[in-house]
């Protein structure tokens, strides 16, 4: 027995492995978000199709092995619906991988369909990290230090 990739702390044959097996359907968003980054962990390329909605399925071909891409970890930020009895949901996680020796983070909002009781992946937005504001102080911004002086004038 090996615990889930998908950090749900449960056994993969409890979690994950009977989803991408075909033997017990995604029940929620969630569940099925939670096997698609699953399926990408073990390379199971052809169940990602799979549960890509036709409007927006991918070519077989974007799918390239030889990106060395090793998944490190999934973390569910927040559901909207998505719940058995929905029937669209919407899924923000974030997908921790390591590439090329880098350790990244693919933040997205997923929105997900139900159709034929059949959840599937329509689409994401990428949420990209605010950008990293320079706490740099100014020559002539005003002292922090409260004085009412230029800070070229003061504690510089």
């Amino acid at each position: 027995m090996s615990v889930c990739p998908c950090n749900s702390e449960k056994e993969l044959d409890e979690c994950c492995g009977p989803i991408l097996a075909g033997t017990k359907p995604p029940p929620t968003a969630e569940a099925l978000m939670r096997s698609r980054y699953t399926a990408y962990v073990v390379k199971d390329y052809p169940y990602v199709l799979k549960t890509c909605h036709e409007t927006t399925r991918p070519e077989e071909d974007e799918f390239d092995d030889g990106q060395a891409v090793e998944w490190c970890g999934l973390e569910i930020k927040d559901t909207e619906a998505g719940g058995e009895d929905d029937e669209a949901g919407i899924v923000e996680f974030v997908a921790s991988y390591r590439s090329q020796g880098a350790l990244l983070g693919l933040h997205e909002k997923a929105s997900f369909i139900k159709e034929d009781d059949q959840w599937f992946y329509v689409d994401g937005d990428i949420i990209k990290p605010p950008q990293a504001r320079s706490e740099k102080i100014g020559r002539n911004s005003p002292c922090p230090c409260g004085s009412g002086k230029k800070y070229k004038k003061c504690c510089r």
